[in-house]
């Protein structure tokens, strides 16, 4: 199990690397200087002279290749550069919009998973019968509504008609709930149609059959043996679902006015404070790998043909 680990946690150094090489380079190919875009956030006069001593000072003169060295040895050293809005530490100022950020996905998936627990289960259980039918429609619309049309009508009639819930902001629990809400409803239609099937096909398995024939009662053959095997894909596609809602609060933090890193990086992409943008993009996909490195161990964990087999 320790070399398992050991093997996954090598194997994601290139993936990191990648990555950044890719984001490195795509943000040097925008057609906007760095250097411009560094005067004219800091409001100084955009001349020649001026462009050529930022560059020298930020090291945009020297080579391609040496930009990208100097800049992983600051970021290996959690040292991304200042921000050219700010002019503070970029690593800073994302842990200090992270929390939000954090707040707001696992939140999300957790709202997800206790609205669709219930009624995957159930629809499985009443296969064909209305309720099901019911509930497949509605995912279906759940997965095909924009967040951010979700996020405005709840605004609108959750926030501005009935008064029930602050319009935007973070603060307490109301403050939570509708950005929540808004981020978990695409995760439930595809939760729910999941559940829903790995409970069918759970129910179908000779194990049921067999304890149906023993005389358990059905809620316990549910409830103790078909569940718990019908929920572990669930589980291994939540956790994959944390980048999908890392990039999906982008959206949600702006209509909300949450004070997370989506938001924050939106303004630094529309002002093209290229430290941010770099610092933002490889935390992000650092999570993301983190992420679906600890549900590979956890599949290893519950199922040894994994380890033996060497699936992951």
């Amino acid at each position: 199990m320790a070399w398992f680990i050991v093997k996954r946690v090598l194997s994601i150094i290139p993936i990191i690397l990648g990555v950044s090489i890719i984001t490195f380079l795509m943000v040097h190919l925008l057609p906007v200087d760095p250097a411009e875009a560094y005067l004219r956030l800091s409001k100084i006069p955009i001349s020649d002279e001026a462009v050529q001593l930022v560059r020298t000072e930020l090291g945009l003169d020297q080579p391609l290749y040496t930009q990208y060295l100097n800049w992983l040895s600051g970021a290996i050293r959690l040292d991304f550069g200042s921000s050219y809005i700010s002019k503070n530490p970029v690593w800073e100022e994302m842990m200090n919009y992270l929390p939000a950020t954090l707040e707001l996905t696992f939140s999300s998936i957790i709202l997800a998973f206790v609205i669709s627990l219930p009624i995957g289960i159930f629809s499985a259980l009443y296969k064909d019968r209305i309720f099901d039918h019911f509930s497949r429609t509605l995912s279906f619309v759940g997965a095909a509504t924009p967040s951010f049309c979700l996020g405005f009508l709840f605004i609108y009639i959750f926030s501005l008609k009935l008064g029930y819930f602050p319009v935007s902001g973070r603060g307490g629990l109301l403050h939570l709930i509708l950005p929540s809400l808004t981020l978990a409803l695409a995760s439930v239609a595809v939760y729910t149609r999941m559940l829903r099937g790995s409970t069918i096909d759970e129910l179908h398995q000779p194990y049921v059959l067999y304890a149906r024939a023993r005389g358990i009662r059905e809620k316990i053959i549910i409830g103790k043996h078909v569940l718990k095997n019908a929920i572990t894909p669930l589980i291994t596609t939540m956790g994959m679902h944390i980048g999908h809602k890392l990039s999906g609060s982008i959206i949600v933090e702006n209509v909300f006015a949450w004070p997370g890193m989506g938001r924050y990086f939106v303004n630094a992409l529309s002002a093209r404070d290229y430290p941010v943008i770099l610092c933002y993009v490889v935390l992000v996909t650092t999570i993301i790998i983190i992420c679906n490195l600890l549900i590979d161990i956890f599949h290893a964990v519950i199922d040894p043909r994994v380890r033996k087999k060497g699936v992951y």
